[in-house]
């Protein structure tokens, strides 16, 4: 049974909103997509017929700084103290972080002096790379299950608490300063945007760097990667938006990379203002977001695309299980959850879910309520196709399961559009 938490809005946003960013009042809408449960509120079998709770996902952005953001506010308590997701399960994930990991320790000459600190640093998977060379590390991470398994299987101390100003100058008052600190994809997941970054600033020494990454609003709208936009994720990042937030707190973003993880990110290198050199890349992604930032129409465009997809792809399942095929899923993700749930595609279309986190499996999907399983289960039972909901993995997924596809099984891949592979 579902259930909405409040009541539909008879508009898309309320306008007297403020911004997470800015603070400015009025923000423009983008994309409702109704009311959906939690991406990663995994259910167990005796909660299929209770009560399951949603929450509006609308999408909107502030002219003034051009920061996308949802416009509901989920506590974090509710979101992260227990969490279903292990980075260390995506080979794609631990080989990215070990090589920038491996890349700042060399150019910024870290040693058993230094201090290597990461926000959400979940399961260990990054600051690992740093522990193993011998350079001191600390973990924040406020899901309490996850930071257990940091401490006990990498041997990642550990803080299992939400990082913000006070966390961040108590630790440094104790000495605790960092020569680096990395927050990879949780900046985000985060309401109190200016708190956070307010606590970069204390947290980090005269001479460091904040390594931060980020998925790209231009990569979400170019690609619509509407299935990115679900609760945990409150804001979707553009560098202007991120210079001004930063240049707040007396931080002032140096370099800038866009990186294709993700379905397509930036990766922004942050120091203290009167230590900033900023680098000419910068300048240049500045200028090219000035033609499209606050362009109104790229928005409404966005929204539309949804809508084709949409349309797309049920059209495709549908003819699908009129011909008789089986189709499977792969990946219970949360980015899955959101395309399930605002498509409507359950267990009508749907046979079952497939992933190769253990702590998913027998658990069943938010809304849809499809039963999660081992990938093994695609030879066991080799449906027709698969639906791969953790599209931004493909290549892997797609080279992990080679046999299937030998077999015949195929993959269809719904994101930027519709294809089978």
């Amino acid at each position: 049974m579902v259930h909405e938490l409040s009541p539909a809005v008879g508009h898309l946003v309320q306008h007297n909103l403020s911004c997470r960013g800015c603070g400015q009042v009025g923000l423009n809408p983008i994309l409702s997509l109704g009311h959906t449960p939690l991406a990663n509120a995994l259910l167990r079998e005796e909660d299929l017929t209770g009560i399951e709770l949603t929450w509006p996902l609308e999408l909107a952005w502030c002219p003034d700084c051009s920061l996308a953001q949802i416009t509901e506010t989920v506590p974090p308590e509710t979101l992260f103290r227990d969490y279903a997701y292990f980075s260390s399960f995506s080979d794609t994930m631990v080989a990215h972080a070990r090589s920038i990991a491996d890349r700042l320790r060399e150019t910024r000459k870290l040693d058993h002096n230094s201090l290597a600190v990461e926000i959400a640093s979940n399961d260990g998977y990054l600051l690992q790379w740093y522990h193993k060379a011998g350079i001191p590390v600390l973990g924040i991470e406020p899901a309490q299950n996850i930071a257990l398994v940091a401490e006990a299987e990498r041997g990642v101390r550990t803080i299992s608490e939400f990082f913000g100003r006070e966390l961040a100058t108590q630790l440094a008052k104790s000495g605790q300063q960092a020569d680096v600190i990395h927050a990879n994809n949780v900046l985000a997941h985060v309401a109190d945007l200016n708190g956070v970054v307010a606590g970069f600033a204390a947290l980090l020494k005269p001479s460091g760097i904040v390594v931060v990454e980020a998925p790209y609003l231009k990569d979400l709208l170019d690609h619509v990667e509407f299935d990115t936009i679900y609760h945990e994720h409150l804001c979707y990042f553009s560098l202007t938006a991120l210079n001004r937030l930063f240049a707040q707190h007396g931080l002032t973003i140096v370099d800038v990379e866009r990186l294709a993880i993700h379905g397509g990110s930036l990766r922004i290198f942050a120091a203290h203002t009167d230590s900033a050199v900023v680098q000419p890349a910068v300048t240049r992604l500045l200028e090219d977001e000035s033609h499209w930032v606050r362009d109104a129409a790229l928005y409404a465009l966005f929204g539309a695309r949804v809508e084709s997809l949409r349309t797309e792809l049920v059209g495709l399942l549908d003819t699908l299980k009129d011909a008789g095929k089986r189709i499977a899923v792969y990946g219970a993700s949360a980015k899955g959850s959101t395309l399930m749930n605002y498509f409507g595609i359950g267990s009508e279309r749907l046979d079952f879910v497939v992933d190769r986190s253990t702590v998913k499996q027998g658990f069943y999907t938010p809304g849809t309520h499809l039963k999660i399983c081992d990938p093994a289960r695609l030879l066991e039972d080799q449906p027709d196709y698969c639906l791969l909901l953790t599209w931004n993995f493909a290549e892997e997924v797609l080279k992990q399961q080679s046999q299937y596809r030998q077999r015949g099984g195929k993959f269809i891949i719904p994101i930027p559009e519709v294809r089978v592979a």
